[in-house]
């Protein structure tokens, strides 16, 4: 089972637990357990639909035997009154898997339409978004499934698949210098072919990392554009670039035509609004 599949029923199961309890006696003490029927997924705003294949997983794991019609797949452009699906079973498991179903669906499709906003505003340019750790505990593998529907690109997944020196690591390290010789040899020492970003602070750290070499990528933290666009010239196409820290919506398009390669958003993530849809017997 790859890592991604198993984060993910990990997630689904803890949901249930958290949601369901000892059981639904809402819909146990009111719906009989042989009673059939069908309910859809109601499109109430304009947006970017993500989730589907995860819903598909959500019913399959509560109740193998409910059968999901899709109509909209995930990265389409939706509208009010769109079905995106309709879903065929016992009534009891309809409703106690709807509320998990609409938290993960208007989550990552809120996410999905926030980064093709974003993804958009790039166009013309060859430098893409990238999501951050900034997410929702837990939710992580869905968010950033979202980000990519949506048309941005993932960054690192988490810590464990990327070596990216921040200032927190420079400066307990003691240095860029010895950070970068440190992150090398450990990699070297553990057997790991992880790619190395730094994040720079200023055109001296910038030079020190251009010195020594040996990363991947340079993050510009917190640097206004005129500083990214003489960044992105004196790092000369050598390295991979990103722009983090401080970049809002109105500002994104002038970051990228300094040239930048990425430029991270946290707000892809940690406070999006959900997309409203709602499921509805039909």
């Amino acid at each position: 089972m790859n890592k991604e599949k198993e984060l993910i029923d990990k997630l689904i199961d803890l949901a249930f637990a958290e949601d369901i309890g000892d059981g639904d006696h809402t819909t146990l003490s009111c719906i009989p357990a042989t009673a059939m029927g069908k309910s859809k997924l109601l499109i109430k705003e304009a947006g970017v639909l993500a989730g589907i294949e995860v819903a598909k997983e959500i019913f399959n794991r509560f109740d193998p035997t409910m059968k999901v019609e899709v109509f909209i797949n995930d990265g389409t452009e939706v509208k009010p009154g769109d079905v995106a699906m309709v879903v065929e079973g016992k009534v009891q498991s309809l409703l106690q898997t709807e509320r998990l179903m609409l938290n993960v669906m208007q989550r990552m499709s809120g996410i999905a339409t926030m980064t093709c906003k974003y993804a958009k505003v790039l166009e013309g340019t060859n430098t893409r978004v990238l999501d951050t750790r900034k997410t929702t505990p837990g939710m992580r593998i869905l968010e950033k499934m979202a980000v990519k529907i949506g048309g941005g690109v993932n960054h690192r997944i988490g810590l464990f698949d990327m070596i990216l020196l921040k200032d927190n690591h420079v400066d307990f390290a003691g240095g860029i210098d010895k950070a970068i010789t440190r992150a090398k040899e450990y990699c070297k020492e553990k057997g790991k072919d992880l790619k190395i970003e730094i994040e720079v602070r200023n055109f001296d750290e910038l030079q020190q990392v251009l010195d020594l070499g040996g990363v991947d990528r340079i993050m510009f933290d917190n640097f206004t554009p005129e500083m990214t666009k003489k960044a992105v010239e004196m790092v000369a196409g050598k390295y991979e670039t990103e722009s983090s820290g401080g970049i809002t919506f109105d500002t994104l398009r002038d970051y990228a035509e300094c040239g930048v390669d990425f430029i991270s958003v946290g707000a892809l993530t940690h406070s999006v609004k959900g997309l409203d849809m709602s499921f509805k017997a039909c």
